[in-house]
């Protein structure tokens, strides 16, 4: 009960981050147009100053590295493998681009933005279990800026070794690693600057949650209220991610025999609500904003109630 208690709490607070970026909207402090500038800072500052400070906060171990590779495999191969069942089941709809949108967002999960402070506050003591997050955001950035994208704007080109190799979750993690594998800490316990630099970091990192929610609350400002509720796409989309997905992957781990906490780790990252990358996505690309907007934030609303009710299991 106590995982449940637990997450319910965090899913609570998260919600109220949204309330400041709605009103902004409605009282027209931001305009509309802006919001996609607060996605880029997300997904081009903050997320990769989150990858820094999750693997700043880790200790290297020959386990916990073959650990991070079996859950990078896992999470990537789940992931293709439920993009694909819904790309093949929708692929005489692909000229509407609400079944592209739900075709990616049945699988991709809000596993870092709010996944990192959820895995923080239901393993206070374990230093290492953002970094899993870390494996789970660097899969899903792999695949969403090239399959993903590929999908939401029917165009193969951003399939290419380039949008693999140069994203802001890679590169982030290139700079990391080293870092990580020598155990050098970023921290005043090596000089005043790199104390500085730390601080600068975790401010950074910590800002993804609350500004992918102030995002989340400025596009509610925009959609009508009632088209919430109303596109069984978005329950669809919703049910598969939230509750479908993470229950074939925790089955999946039970069967596999991984470690217990890479397992309740990965479980927990699942059950989190339809990321909000592929709104971000959306933004960026000009494709799909209002379906994926609206299914992001009905997502993040149910999984005040799925989020804890998942979390029961572990």
């Amino acid at each position: 009960m106590q995982e449940f208690k637990t997450t319910l709490i965090m899913v609570g607070i998260m919600l109220v981050y949204a309330v400041p970026g709605y009103i902004l909207i409605k009282v027209k402090a931001v305009k509309s147009e802006s919001i996609s500038s607060f996605s880029k800072v997300l997904l081009f500052v903050c997320q990769p100053a989150l990858t820094l400070y999750s693997f700043n906060k880790a200790d290297f171990s020959k386990q916990l590295g073959i650990n991070l590779l079996i859950f990078l495999a896992i999470i990537t191969v789940a992931q293709l493998a439920f993009i694909g069942v819904f790309y093949l089941i929708f692929r005489k709809k692909m000229d509407d681009v609400r079944y592209r949108i739900t075709t990616v967002a049945t699988t991709l999960s809000n596993c870092s933005f709010l996944g990192v402070p959820l895995l923080e506050a239901i393993f206070p003591d374990s230093p290492n279990v953002a970094v899993y997050s870390m494996m789970y955001f660097l899969s899903m950035s792999l695949l969403g800026w090239t399959l993903v994208s590929a999908i939401i704007t029917r165009d193969k080109k951003y399939i290419n070794i380039k949008k693999i190799l140069i994203n802001p979750a890679t590169l982030s993690i290139a700079i990391s690693l080293p870092f990580f594998f020598t155990g050098y800490k970023i921290g005043f316990e090596n000089g005043e600057l790199a104390g500085q630099i730390e601080r600068m970091i975790d401010i950074l990192g910590k800002m993804t949650t609350p500004l992918c929610m102030l995002v989340m609350g400025m596009r509610l400002a925009t959609v009508k209220f009632k088209s919430l509720f109303t596109n069984w796409m978005q329950y669809f989309a919703i049910a598969i991610n939230q509750i479908v997905f993470p229950l074939c992957v925790l089955g999946a781990l039970w069967l596999l025999g991984v470690d217990a906490e890479l397992r309740v780790c990965m479980f927990i990252m699942c059950a989190c609500p339809v990321a909000a990358v592929v709104q971000n996505y959306a933004e960026i690309l000009g494709e799909g904003q209002d379906t994926a907007a609206n299914m992001v934030l009905l997502g993040t609303m149910s999984s005040i109630v799925t989020l804890p009710l998942m979390a029961l299991l572990i």
